[in-house]
């Protein structure tokens, strides 16, 4: 795992807090509406139904009210962008949760619901620095809620991609939060300065080592629009055919990041 020693850029605790909610507010508004058929449908995660898909998100938002039911760890022992690294050693773990939460609620509506409603209770009750134990290790309430915005907006894209007219919303919060996390996920993959990749209008990065550009134009430019780039660091789509489908750019003899993506999977 690669070791986050780059400083990780703060976010608005308020606006992150919102962020979750709104978003997870979108996505509950977008399954009330699904037919029995379309809860049915298969999604680009494996084997999972989008019945599954949606309890999947449910967990990854109730995660924070687990570590909360959990004791405060002593002392942090990890930071923000150690989180994406840390995420593929349970994927079994989730697999069997994620399963059993779609047999046990029927009722998704009612069930993000009530995601909803005990969130809201709970950061009511914390403060921001309240220190949960993650799968990453020791992090801050604050941060934890940044990983929340990526689960959230990399699943409600897997839910469109799976249910055809869907279009659930992006909150621009969350969205930017995702993107900017990820980006910053690439640089502390790829320590350097001599590659710049753009993610308009939420992310600019330096990485990828070799000569450091310092003015004029970058020889190396990597760029592309936000879901793009989540759909590259989480496998969802290939460097290859981002590239085929121009949906990417990149100039330059350092730009090639195929080997580099994904960053989560």
């Amino acid at each position: 795992m690669p070791t986050a020693r780059k400083r990780a850029r703060t976010y608005d605790s308020v606006k992150i807090r919102g962020a979750v909610r709104a978003q997870l507010g979108h996505v509950r508004d977008g399954v009330r509406g699904l037919t029995p058929e379309q809860s049915a449908l298969p999604t680009r995660l494996g084997e999972w139904t989008v019945r599954e898909l949606v309890a999947h998100i449910g967990m990854a938002v109730t995660a924070v009210h687990r570590a909360l039911d959990r004791p405060a760890p002593p002392r942090q022992d990890a930071t923000l962008l150690d989180w994406p690294f840390a995420t593929s050693a349970s994927s079994a773990a989730i697999d069997d949760f994620t399963r059993d939460l779609a047999e046990r609620h029927p009722d998704l509506d009612a069930y993000l619901t009530d995601v909803d409603r005990t969130l809201t209770e709970l950061l009511d009750a914390h403060p921001g620095n309240r220190l949960l134990e993650t799968n990453a290790g020791a992090m801050s309430l604050s941060d934890y809620l940044v990983t929340r915005t990526v689960e959230l907006v990399v699943h409600t894209d897997d839910l469109n991609a799976a249910v055809p007219g869907l279009e659930i919303p992006y909150d621009r919060q969350a969205l930017a939060a995702c993107t900017r996390l990820l980006a910053d996920a690439l640089a502390v993959k790829a320590p350097g300065g001599s590659t710049e990749v753009r993610v308009p209008p939420y992310a600019v990065v330096q990485c990828v080592e070799g000569p450091r550009h310092t003015r004029g134009t970058p020889p190396n430019v990597v760029e592309t629009d936000p879901l793009t780039w989540l759909r590259l660091a989480t496998g969802r789509l290939t460097w290859k055919d981002a590239l085929e489908e121009a949906k990417v750019s990149a100039s330059g003899e350092r730009a090639d990041l195929g080997g580099l993506l994904p960053l989560m999977a």
